[in-house]
């Protein structure tokens, strides 16, 4: 299920997923900023629909960038897309493994970057001690920055219990952007938002609306974020740095059936004008194909232990997404929804990606059931057996 074409497995061991990937041409080692936006789910978009005009500079951007229409989340919480964004791997049993014990040393987008010198960090607006953010990113190739980081010289526009004001953690981030540069380093962030979270507050006088609202919060992170794309702008590193805007997950995930696909609809911007072609991609995507599809656009040649696609590699028909609720585990592939819940249950749905609703399929495609619970087992063994960590294979063998 996971060898593709750029792909050759490096052993015969069956417990063993690892995969020299081959990219052809020169490597572009660009900078990278991703930003993971706190419920940014795709309904909030003009692009996808939506008549309030809460997000007038991100429908721009679609335009401007390498937009993917199709893409699914693999969770409710943040947790879960932090996972999928870092170490590209279907949701986990119990909690999420950024919370999980024995997280350390694993096998991540950072350690990727690292391995070419990059300066990798995660940024984060808030306390990164809350979910257990700083120490799985601070023990898997990244340096945790955090609110404690701010400088005291830096003014705060807004805060709250979740972290600062998008546009001062953005701040934050260009300070760390502008530090690597200087000291000739390229630079991999991965920023996570909070505005668009209850209490829904945000300094005044950005956007027309209430605090307090969602819909206000919305459009003040639409706001937030193209200020920041403005004032990278002018920096003298803003024409090699990759922006890759998503969502962690969406901001709601009830529905009117066990795994409503809709609520797990997510946007994907990948904007670098100077590299990157602006195109409307129409494919079936799942939240942990963006770390191999974005490695894939830079030519990396690395060793993976990845379980996403570079969609880009990929023979089509083969896409497919685990949307997934704590108890019920999804793999989307086609029109089918294979649903596994608890003790053994399977059902099989052909779902409506506008409404949510699902209705069962005449009849159960074997195969696919087998595809879906080979992906949840296999990663869940892989994790418990200590298979996803770097340690677990010699140093001459990383990336």
């Amino acid at each position: 299920m996971l060898k593709t074409p750029e792909a050759t497995y490096v052993s015969n061991d069956i417990h063993d997923i690892t995969r020299s990937i081959h990219n052809d041409g020169p490597e572009k080692r660009l900078n990278v900023v991703l930003i993971s936006v706190e419920s940014l789910s795709g309904e909030y978009l003009k692009t996808f629909g939506n008549t309030e005009n809460l997000t007038p500079n991100l429908d721009a951007l679609v335009g401007q960038s390498l937009f993917f229409d199709r893409l699914y989340a693999n969770g409710t919480r943040t947790v879960r897309g932090l996972e999928a964004l870092s170490l590209s791997v279907p949701p986990t049993p119990g909690d999420s493994i950024v919370k999980q014990r024995n997280n350390e040393h694993l096998f991540s987008l950072a350690d990727v970057f690292n391995a070419r010198g990059y300066e990798s960090k995660f940024v984060y607006g808030g306390y990164g001690y809350f979910d257990n953010m700083n120490y799985f990113f601070g023990n898997n190739g990244y340096t945790a920055v955090d609110r404690k980081d701010i400088p005291k010289t830096s003014p705060i526009h807004s805060e709250n219990v979740w972290g600062v004001a998008d546009e001062d953690l953005f701040t934050l981030s260009l300070q760390q952007m502008d530090q690597a540069h200087a000291a000739g380093k390229p630079f991999f962030l991965h920023i996570m938002t909070t505005s668009n979270h209850r209490p829904y507050t945000f300094p005044a006088d950005r956007i027309d609306g209430a605090q307090g609202q969602r819909t206000s919060a919305v459009k003040y992170t639409d706001w937030a974020i193209a200020d920041f794309i403005k004032r990278a702008r002018s920096k003298p590193y803003f024409d090699d740095t990759v922006f890759v805007i998503t969502a962690d997950h969406c901001a709601s995930s009830a529905g009117r059936s066990s795994v409503p696909v809709n609520r797990y609809h997510i946007p994907l911007w990948i904007y670098a004008p100077k590299y990157i072609q602006s195109q409307r991609v129409d494919r079936l995507m799942s939240q942990i194909d963006i770390a191999p599809t974005l490695l894939g656009l830079l030519n990396f040649s690395y060793r993976s232990r990845f379980f996403g696609y570079d969609l880009f590699a990929l023979e089509p028909g083969r896409e497919r997404a685990f949307p997934s609720t704590y108890e019920n585990l999804g793999y989307l592939k086609g029109d089918r929804l294979t649903v596994l819940s608890p003790k053994q249950k399977v059902e099989q749905l052909h779902p409506d990606v506008d409404t949510g609703d699902a209705t069962p399929v005449a009849h159960i495609e074997e195969n696919e059931v087998r595809q879906a619970i080979a992906a949840y087992q296999t990663a869940s063994f892989m994790f418990k057996q200590g298979r996803m960590k770097n340690a677990a294979y010699p140093a001459s063998e990383q990336p």
